[in-house]
């Protein structure tokens, strides 16, 4: 071979190499820059650790100086004042009424007075009256306890503990105790407080079988299951001064009560719960004032055993669970109490039917029952329209030879109604404005009564959220 062949041949090939000497390069390049770049990553990453062990430590020393300024606060005694913050609130109330007969007057036939007039039924004045008006204070205790109290002004210008007590918190396993004075569980309405009724006045069933409200002092056990379904179990029990219970000098429980409540969802628009509950009582002595049947001023007395069984069912609808545009709530109540023991009434003047001041007494037993069903419907947001029928049967007494049930008027037997139509207007979620009707048989056959509210209800402060 030539000379010249031989060298372009090895030329040819040196420039065929080229190409792979530079691709050879550029990935040796590119293995550099990556090389570098792990290695500045790794040294960020190890400073960021360097700085979250700084900040913890950091944390650390702040909590346990926290904690030594706070126990010495505590150690240093009254002389300085504690970080006390609670939450404070009020509720206002007040109504414009008309009655076509006098309120003072207002009795249900058929059922012993449960409490004081100004406390319980229909308005119980003409024109402009102030309702309860309740305070409350509520805070944390301390990690374990809550308290409550709740201050309520009645329309007779009395001021009343209506609740004080604590509950635990985080006590586990879904079990709560709560002590002192407070509304008992039982049925759906009891707990909740009258400014967030859905009427301006309670059930007819609430008033003639716990006074409108039950309220227990003493103890609660409350248990809620662990399940996807609401399943709520309880226990009361404490003293029974307050109706249907009675004024009794004794150690010990006057009054025991238990509750269960289910509930759950139907779809994403409907929620209901349902629940029994059953009230236990022995009053020593609980007393109304009357007349007999010779309208002669007279007390009378019962001593004995009260027995009320109650059972309480809510559904309510809003469109996918949003109720601030529409909703609907169904709401009832069914109670059935049985009632045994001695009656006495005493006459304070004159002898009649009871015998004068020396009184008689008399054994007495009594079944009765009653019910209300009502209905609220937000037709728009802000507004709702409702309606609510109470229905009661008080039973026919049974005496022993030496009364009888014409000596005691207010204890014949009836079967007590009312109808009530109700349209509120909810100018925020702190006030509403409320226009009511209703047509109340309860004070016996001839005497129906046409009532009509208006009423207003704010919150003030603090506000916790209502019960379901």
């Amino acid at each position: 071979m030539k000379p010249v062949s031989l060298f372009a041949l090895a030329a040819a090939g040196a420039l065929g190499a080229l190409p792979a000497l530079a691709a050879d390069a550029g990935l040796q390049a590119l293995r550099e820059e990556i090389a570098q770049m792990r290695k500045s990553y790794e040294q960020r990453i190890e400073a960021l650790e360097k700085r979250l062990v700084q900040a913890e430590a950091t944390s650390t020393q702040a909590r346990v100086a926290a904690d030594q300024a706070a126990n010495q606060t505590t150690r240093a005694g009254e002389g300085k004042a504690n970080a006390f913050n609670p939450e404070i609130g009020l509720n206002l109330q007040g109504a414009l009424t008309k009655t076509t007969r006098d309120p003072a007057t207002w009795t249900m036939r058929g059922f012993v007075p449960p409490g004081e007039p100004d406390e319980i039924g229909p308005p119980r004045r003409r024109g402009f009256t102030a309702q309860e008006t309740e305070l409350t204070v509520a805070a944390n205790v301390d990690p374990n306890f809550r308290g409550y109290l709740n201050l309520a002004l009645t329309p007779g210008n009395a001021v009343e503990l209506e609740e004080a007590y604590f509950h635990t918190l985080g006590l586990g396993a879904g079990l709560t105790v709560k002590g002192g004075r407070f509304l008992s569980g039982i049925g759906y309405q009891n707990e909740i407080h009258p400014h967030a009724w859905d009427f301006a006045d309670a059930p007819l069933a609430y008033t003639a079988f716990v006074g409108n409200k039950l309220t227990a002092e003493g103890l609660q056990l409350k248990w809620l299951a662990p399940t996807e379904s609401f399943l709520e179990l309880g226990l009361e029990a404490g003293r029974d001064n307050s109706f249907p219970g009675g004024a009794r000098n004794k150690g010990g429980s006057g009054l025991g009560a238990a509750f269960a409540h289910i509930g759950g969802d139907v779809g994403a628009s409907s929620s209901w719960r349902g629940g029994l509950s059953y009230i236990a009582t022995r009053p020593g002595a609980r007393s109304y004032a009357g007349v007999d049947a010779s309208g002669l001023a007279t007390t009378v007395s019962f001593a004995g055993d009260s027995r009320t069984a109650v059972a309480d069912f809510v559904w309510k609808w809003a469109p996918d669970g949003n109720a601030k545009e529409r909703s609907f709530k169904l709401q009832g109540e069914y109670f059935h109490r049985t009632e045994d023991g001695r009656l006495s009434c005493v006459e304070r003047d004159t002898s009649g039917a009871c015998g004068g001041a020396a009184g008689r007494a008399d054994s007495y037993r009594s079944t009765q029952s009653g019910y209300y069903l009502q209905g609220v419907w937000q037709f728009m947001p802000r507004w709702r329209l409702g309606y609510r029928h109470d229905r009661l049967d008080s039973g026919t007494p049974s005496f022993g030879p030496t009364l009888v049930a014409t000596d005691l008027p207010q204890l014949a037997s009836w079967k007590p109604q009312r109808n009530t139509l109700m349209a509120d207007y909810a100018t925020s979620e702190f006030a509403r404005l409320r226009f009511q009707l209703a047509r109340d048989s309860s004070r016996g056959a001839g005497l129906a009564d046409n009532q009509v509210w208006l009423q207003y209800v704010m919150s003030l402060g603090a506000h916790g959220a209502h019960k379901f």
